[in-house]
């Protein structure tokens, strides 16, 4: 795959294949920005890097170019998904495991659409969750919507909670444990 001098997949301008093997790690290619400036937003954020958040996902970004983006992750069991929006359209596909969006519990082969900016979570299941994100864009931006103290607490406290079990966990789809 050709790669512009900023690093990026160069335009679609014929068929390209793409493969699982030959994707990038989803911060290493460094399509997604964040915007947040609120104090109490990089607090939180910080002190959630601090407790291990990231050892809760891993993802990667499948396919990128003319104009579009493809990235896989997987969610460990519980996750803690603060409140958030992006500003490009997004749909959601879910691979394997579950989730929980509102009084909606969705499992593998159901998904969602969010229009550009609209505020979303999603509380992810005991099995973890792996899905496909489909964008409109190549690059969009993360911002974070949770605005008090309190917010960001709960966020911790259930993320101290969960992190322990992470160890263990495998992907919903090759954890023959929940067979």
């Amino acid at each position: 795959m050709a790669l512009s001098p900023d690093n990026k997949p160069e335009p679609l301008k014929v068929l390209r294949i793409f493969r699982s093997r030959d994707a990038q790690d989803f911060g290493e290619a460094d399509h997604m920005s964040y915007v947040d400036d609120d104090p109490v937003i990089l607090n939180g954020l910080e002190k959630m890097g601090e407790a291990g958040v990231a050892d809760g996902y891993s993802g990667k970004c499948l396919f990128s170019g003319f104009g579009f983006s493809l990235h896989q992750f997987w969610f460990r069991p519980g996750y803690p998904l603060p409140l958030h929006s992006h500003d490009t359209d997004c749909l959601y596909y879910i691979i394997a495991g579950d989730i929980r969006m509102g009084t909606e519990e969705m499992g593998p082969g159901d998904g969602f659409f969010l229009p550009a900016e609209t505020p979303y979570t999603y509380t992810i299941g005991e099995k973890g969750v792996e899905l496909l994100e489909f964008r409109t864009e190549e690059d969009f931006n993360i911002q974070f919507k949770g605005k008090t103290e309190a917010y960001w607490e709960k966020m911790l406290d259930k993320l101290r909670t969960e992190r322990p079990k992470w160890k263990e966990a495998l992907p919903p789809s090759l954890d023959v444990r929940n067979a």
